[in-house]
């Protein structure tokens, strides 16, 4: 079946044209707008060839896998003359669960903080790799002058673009989340990172000169989070004080008092407190992530790894970016990450088992589904197989799971440190800090490849393709 056959089929599924509002696209999915959702034909919608899975949300995802999504939505908007809604960024694939899931007070929360941190994630990425390979020149070469001397020089200038402003980057997306003015939450980011910080702290006995890290008040103290709830309280004075301020005194009075007001709460409160937090967290996390004690390594790296896409699927997922973003700041690089990547891993060594399964068996639709998704799954984009196989058929989600912890264990256990997060599976193998990482988390991936295969194809019976 060719692409505009199957969109033919599709249309037809949903009810017409006349029942699309608009038609977008992402990296693996064809997302449709539609009006009345009863003239959809699910049944036979989900019965296509070459149709992964079906999502339903506020729009219909018809998940087709890579490449494919844009050429369906070209068709649909070209020769169908269906309205385009745009494209959609593929980390919105990540926000996306089952159907009817109840959105609750703490879903909203992490999905705001979420909403901050997901348009910085190129250039996280971006940093990172500039950081991790400025690093690997300098300790290759030692060069003090002439043409790696230079690149060296080069990729830190770009890496530190980001980096070292962070914060500031942080204030702005956290404006415009809360809904203050961005450049305000920008002047939020950059004072949390200011020098003359450091001559407030001392002249009111905060700062430790000894032990800069240790004090109350000191630049970079309550981190990013302490910024986000900064820019929070920023937002609150700021529609306040619009409320009472003249409109001919607006543009001056406004973001004065409400950058004075913000200051003080932020400086002398939010940051030392959001320093003791952030330590405890850090601390805590260093027991369980960090510890020197094997054991304790791998059955927490197991855990972590055999429970993350669960956690997807109910959308907690979104409160360990700010966890990432900690452990950026204060070790230099992120060991949750590499640990939670393995997830996407045992899905693939799971879909290859029930590819095998069910090649022996004559499921024919199945192992096309299977074989379109593994490529994407290999590169860190799980969506198809998640939701086109391991899901629906129910025990291999948990096969998968099982599978990957395997993968989680030994990447906790040999201590791999990211330099950024981002896509998971092997395009995630240069964010890796050093080379010797890079070859363990590689080497786990392998091993949550063949956990996954091997659990799955010991649970799974050939009644348990059924879909």
């Amino acid at each position: 079946m060719d692409n505009k056959q199957l969109a033919t089929i599709i249309l037809e599924s949903v009810g017409g044209k006349e029942n699309i509002t608009t038609a977008a696209h992402c990296m693996t999915r064809l997302r449709l707008k539609i009006r009345d959702e009863e003239s959809v034909d699910f049944e036979k919608l989900e019965a296509t060839e070459g149709v992964m899975g079906v999502v339903k949300s506020d729009t219909l995802q018809i998940v087709v896998g890579p490449g494919k999504s844009k050429k369906l939505y070209d068709i649909f908007t070209e020769e169908f003359a269906v309205s385009a809604g745009g494209d959609v960024d593929w980390e919105e694939n990540k926000k996306a669960v089952k159907g009817a899931q109840k959105e609750t007070a703490l879903k909203r929360g992490l999905k705001t903080i979420s909403n901050i941190f997901i348009p910085m994630i190129p250039a996280i990425i971006a940093a990172g790799l500039f950081s991790g390979l400025a690093s690997l020149i300098g300790q290759l070469t030692g060069a003090k002058e002439g043409f790696w001397f230079v690149t060296q020089t080069l990729f830190q200038l770009i890496s530190t673009g980001f980096l070292g402003y962070f914060a500031i980057f942080t204030g702005i997306n956290a404006a415009k989340e809360f809904g203050g003015t961005q450049a305000l939450g920008g002047m939020i980011g950059a004072m949390s990172i200011a020098a003359p910080l450091i001559t407030l702290s001392t002249y009111f006995g905060l700062y430790n000169a000894e032990q800069p890290l240790n004090s109350i008040l000191t630049t970079g103290k309550g981190g990013i989070m302490g910024v986000i709830l900064g820019v929070w309280i920023m937002s609150m004075i700021e529609r306040r004080v619009r409320k009472i301020v003249p409109d001919v005194l607006d543009l001056i009075v406004t973001p004065l008092v409400t950058l004075l007001l913000t200051a003080i709460i932020f400086i002398f409160g939010v940051m030392p407190l959001a320093g003791i937090l952030s330590d405890w967290l850090v601390a805590a996390l260093n027991v369980i992530i960090n510890s020197s004690n094997p054991v304790v390594s791998v059955i927490s790296g197991y855990i972590l790894a055999a429970i993350f896409l669960p956690m997807v699927l109910l959308g907690l997922h979104h409160g360990l970016i700010p966890i990432y973003a900690i452990q950026l700041e204060q070790l230099g690089g992120v060991t949750l990450f590499p640990v939670l990547a393995m997830a996407g891993a045992g899905q693939v060594g799971a879909a290859i088992a029930i590819y095998i399964k069910a090649k022996k068996k004559g499921d024919t639709k199945l192992t096309q589904i299977i074989a379109g998704a593994l490529p994407a799954g290999l590169l860190g984009v799980g969506e198809p197989l998640i939701y086109g196989v391991t899901l629906p058929l129910g025990k291999p989600f948990i096969s998968a799971g099982l599978g990957a912890g395997i993968g989680g264990a030994y990447v906790m256990l040999t201590k791999v440190m990211a330099v950024a997060w981002g896509p998971s599976g092997l395009v995630a193998i240069p964010l890796m800090k050093t080379p010797a990482m890079m070859l363990n988390f590689f080497i786990g991936l392998i091993l949550a490849y063949v956990g996954g295969f091997i659990f799955t194809f010991l649970m799974m019976k050939d009644s348990d393709l059924e879909r």
